[in-house]
């Protein structure tokens, strides 16, 4: 299987031997990220610094002119990836005789949520979520496609891996977190989601429902579980806690908003594209679930795009759904952290490899070549020169 490693700019520039240090891991390709949140970020063997602080989202190229006198832009990065950061890295990287596919981060974002307030999700409860743009708004379609369509298509890339391209909810560490307090569970996550900005109660109107009745209703349903109540039991929990019929009028309403902005992007970056350029979403089979792998259908994804990069920290089975479609071509790439220190297992990597194919993998993605310590980076090493 054709294998991939997470990259950041700063891995590379700067370091005259990261390049071949990645080559020699055995993997054909680096997903490089283009546009990325913030971040603490260790560079164990760049020659300059050990630690790198991203301190917002950024894009790490020069941003375009199609942003001239929009309210809604990316930012530059700083000192972290000045100029054009991503460019200069993807041409070592190609000079090493990797292909490079951009690592895009879309709706992810706390500097937008600091700087355009209302661009946030907003949950029952009237508390705004900064790091998550809420992807019912017109003008947060309209940047997130224009953003995916400059980010992904950098000169010298040959696909793009775009991730957060849906809905962003309570998960995801932000700052210094601390809303482990309570198990909110799958179910309890779900409705910490749900957002209620003025595009999302109108969306909710479009659907039968009454945003104030909903908001309501949540609360309640929300209640016990702040009382120490499991929240656990996946979408018949969530049936449970907030009743069939808001459950699944709730949910029909955020698919069908994912799913017609996965088309608006996926659709922006083809036509800004060159012939054969690939184009994955990182994706979960379970299309309520949120965040930087944000839930799909399967089979009206792998209709989009050319395929998925689906997490398997937590095991194999999410490749399935994907697999039993059977689109002939289609890319279902199985993510597996390699970052000890992260949680991640480099020493099982052949044997999870393995498993991964015979669920229909056809690619592996190693998270992350800049983070791993070299001992990780050696098991790695070994795991891929026994494909």
């Amino acid at each position: 299987m054709k294998a991939s490693a997470f990259v950041y700019p700063w891995d590379v520039n700067g370091d005259p031997k990261a390049p071949a240090r990645i080559a020699a891991l055995g993997v054909e390709q680096v997903t490089l990220a283009a546009a990325y949140h913030s971040t603490r970020a260790l560079t164990p063997r760049h020659p300059r610094h050990r630690i790198v602080t991203a301190g917002h989202a950024a894009v790490l190229y020069p941003v375009g002119d199609r942003w001239d006198g929009r309210e809604l832009r990316p930012c530059p990065a700083g000192d972290w990836a000045p100029g054009d950061a991503f460019g200069e890295a993807a041409a070592a990287l190609t000079d090493a005789g990797l292909e490079v596919h951009t690592w895009v981060v879309l709706a992810h974002n706390s500097r937008l949520g600091a700087e355009h307030p209302g661009t946030s999700v907003v949950n029952a409860y009237g508390d705004r979520y900064p790091w998550a743009p809420c992807i019912a708004q017109p003008a947060t379609r309209a940047y997130l496609t224009d953003l995916a369509a400059e980010a992904a298509v950098r000169p010298g890339a040959r696909g793009t891996e775009l991730e957060s391209l849906g809905w962003y909810g309570l998960q995801h560490l932000h700052a210094h977190d601390k809303t482990g307090g309570v198990g909110l569970g799958d179910s309890g996550q779900y409705l910490m989601a749900l957002c209620f900005c003025p595009a999302c109660r109108e969306g909710y109107g479009r659907y039968g429902l009454d945003a104030d009745e909903l908001a309501a209703a949540v609360r309640t349903a929300l209640e016990p579980v702040w009382q120490g109540a499991p929240s656990d039991g996946g979408w018949p929990g969530i049936e449970k806690l907030l009743g069939e019929t808001l459950a699944h009028t709730t949910r029909a309403y955020r698919d069908d908003t994912a799913r017609t902005l996965q088309e608006a992007v996926v659709g922006a970056v083809r036509e800004a594209a060159p012939d054969g350029f690939q184009v994955l979403l990182h994706a979960d089979p379970v299309s309520y679930h949120v965040g930087a792998n944000p839930g799909v259908d399967p089979a009206h994804i792998l209709s989009v795009a050319d395929g998925v990069v689906v997490p398997c920290a937590g095991g194999t089975g999410t490749l399935t759904p994907f697999a039993r479609q059977g689109k002939e071509g289609a890319v279902i790439a199985a993510n597996f952290p390699v970052v000890s220190g992260m949680g991640g297992s480099p020493g099982t990597l052949a044997a999870d490899a393995a498993r991964a194919r015979r669920l229909g993998a056809t690619e592996l993605r190693l998270y992350h070549a800049g983070l791993a310590s070299d001992g990780d980076l050696e098991k790695v090493r070994a795991a891929l020169a026994g494909r």
